[in-house]
């Protein structure tokens, strides 16, 4: 038998021993999860050259919606009273949170750094000994206005917590959604005022294109004229809309025609009905003459 030496180099993955890397590169690791895969390869155990940027992971605390929105917590958490305001302990409390937040986020900071300077002021103001206005009255507490932004802006709050405590679609609740399979027989779809609006416009105005400049009392009654459409309706299923009038006699006619088709569809005696919309427009009986 023959030295190591003396062996054939060929590239069969099978002679290499378990536990040992191939050509590959390709761990020989067997019978142990990875930790986690960079770039599809298997990772056994975890790189020390590993880093994590500072702003990968942040704990928010508690979470304020503006330099106000701070002050009132730590009035409200303190159970201090609104009109009496302790400005050294709110104070130092609100520049605490500052100093905090300025360490991470200088531009969310700076909103907070405009209030705490006023804090300061306030506090500066009420150090000074009183000054009495020209009046002879006393001045005005230098609290006043932060106690009157303070009270609006707790008012507007409370009124958007009621707010969003109002069921809202699509949020809390959803339109309820019913299939009904339509009848078999065949429904068509009702007149709508502007349809018949438009109808009218069109007699009347090739009634206008006929119509003779002869003036003449004529007295006519909506009764009768019911009776006229009534008869042409008689003995047919269905009659267009336009073939009731009688556009040779006049616009008078027209228009008392008109009401009667009104009058008799208010009392429920004839129907007015087309097949789809923009198609025209049909008139019926809605009784069956004995």
């Amino acid at each position: 038998m023959g030295s190591p030496a003396d062996l054939p180099l060929h590239s069969d993955k099978s002679l290499l021993p378990a536990g040992l890397n191939d050509m590959s590169g390709m761990p020989g690791v067997i019978d142990q999860v990875a930790l986690a895969r960079l770039y599809g390869e298997p990772l056994f155990a975890m790189p020390h050259d590993l880093y994590i940027p500072p702003d990968a992971l942040k704990v928010f605390l508690e979470a304020f919606e503006g330099p106000l929105d701070l002050l009132l917590y730590l009035i409200r958490k303190q159970n201090f009273n609104i009109l009496d305001i302790p400005m050294a302990a709110v104070t130092r409390q609100y520049l605490a949170y500052v100093d905090e937040i300025r360490s991470t986020n200088l531009e969310l900071a700076a909103e907070y750094l405009l209030m705490a300077a006023m804090l300061i002021e306030i506090k500066s103001r009420m150090l000074l000994p009183p000054k009495k206005t020209a009046e002879g009255h006393e001045a005005e507490d230098p609290r006043a206005e932060l106690v009157r932004r303070l009270l609006e802006y707790e008012q507007i709050k409370l009124a958007a917590h009621q707010l969003n405590d109002i069921p809202q679609f699509g949020r809390d609740f959803l339109r309820a959604q019913v299939y009904v399979e339509q009848a078999l027989q065949p429904r068509f779809p009702d007149v709508s005022v502007v349809d018949l609006q438009e109808a009218w416009r069109d007699i009347v105005k090739r009634a206008r294109l006929v119509q003779h400049h002869v003036i003449t009392r004529e007295e006519l009654s909506v009764r009768e004229h019911m009776s006229i459409v009534l008869r042409k309706l008689q003995g047919s299923r269905f009659v267009e809309f336009e073939d009731l009038f009688d556009t040779t006699r006049g616009m008078p006619v027209l228009v008392v025609t008109f009401i009667a088709m009104l009058e008799l569809c208010k009392e429920g005696l004839i129907d007015v009905t087309q097949a789809e919309a923009f198609a025209p427009i049909y008139v019926r009986l809605a009784y069956t003459p004995a």
